[in-house]
């Protein structure tokens, strides 16, 4: 099995920054894409950031030339930078990941556990 498992979110002020991390861990043969997500109350989840294995990064319009992501392809985590906060930032972010998982080498979809980003106004 394949597990990841977030860590950094928090309460921060609008203007503020936050940094999020993910680390994925188990069964791997290799990972492709890893990314973010958010889900705020009422709300349908929706892409933040995605990164490929190749260093090839994707963003939501909303988030542009705030938020960077990056990852560690040899410690198997994504990263999301989030600078100047908007209270519309808040949500519940989850890490996301394509892994091939190992013995079967077959390319599944994983998602963490979620973590709480508070942006006060």
């Amino acid at each position: 099995q394949v597990r990841l498992v977030e860590s950094g979110g928090g309460l921060v002020q609008a203007g503020g920054s936050l940094s999020l991390s993910c680390a994925a861990s188990g069964s791997i043969f290799s990972i492709n894409t890893m990314g973010w997500y958010r889900q705020a109350p009422g709300k349908q989840r929706e892409l933040v950031a995605t990164v490929t294995s190749g260093g090839t990064t994707n963003y939501a319009n909303s988030v542009k030339g705030r938020f960077t992501i990056s990852r560690d392809n040899a410690k198997n985590t994504v990263y999301l930078r989030m600078n100047s906060l908007k209270p519309e930032d808040t949500a519940v972010y989850y890490c996301n990941a394509w892994a091939l998982r190992l013995p079967d080498r077959q390319k599944y979809n994983y998602w963490g556990q979620g973590t709480q980003v508070t942006v006060s106004s």
